[in-house]
């Protein structure tokens, strides 16, 4: 039986409230949501590649539905890596790499994307403040890609606000206490 797979690669540096709108609105349209944190080589990372995995653990655990995992296995900077490691994990399912709107201009530019783009479908996530222009997709599409715009409602949050100006409202709950036990992104107190 063949089933499809989304697979959420994040820095999750750290996971925001729109990490979990994303992963709980993914469950609405895949029978399974494979995620991960990983090392982006076009980003510095805050905190180590370990504490992120963990806080996006802390986040899965919390939405509590058995068809949402971790699967830290997955993990590479590079997509072909992580696209031949989830083959290889589920040979005779239909995968589905998702990816925010604002990381779509970026694809051609990642490593070996001619090759990882037609061993998958592309789903793409619109965000706010990154409109999916036509010109962008039609490039993913000459590149070999197979799109599918997925219509999620994801909350105006971003990582980087929360490390730039230490944005309390952004996190879910459930992560507080590794934030505050390891120091991370300048956080002093819970804000409930």
């Amino acid at each position: 039986m063949t089933a499809t797979i989304a697979l959420l690669g994040t820095s999750a540096d750290p996971p925001t409230l729109g990490h979990q709108a994303l992963l709980e609105g993914l469950l609405n349209h895949f029978q399974r949501v494979a995620t991960w944190a990983s090392d982006n080589p076009m980003k510095r990372h805050d905190a180590c590649l370990e504490l992120r995995s963990e806080l996006l653990q802390a986040l899965v655990m919390a939405i509590d539905n058995p068809r949402v995992s971790i699967d830290q296995t997955l993990s590479s900077p590079y997509t072909i890596t992580t696209l031949e490691r989830a083959a290889r994990l589920w040979p005779d399912d239909e995968l589905c790499f998702v990816v925010g709107s604002d990381l779509a201009t970026q694809i051609p530019h990642w490593k070996q994307s001619e090759l990882w783009l037609k061993r998958c479908r592309l789903g793409v996530v619109p965000r706010k403040g990154w409109p999916l222009e036509p010109e962008y997709l039609d490039r993913l599409r000459h590149l070999g890609a197979q799109i599918t715009i997925l219509p999620l409602q994801i909350p105006e949050t971003a990582s980087s606000s929360i490390r730039k100006t230490s944005a309390a409202d952004q996190i879910p709950k459930p992560l507080w206490p590794l934030l505050l036990e390891h120091n991370l992104y300048g956080l002093q107190d819970a804000p409930f």
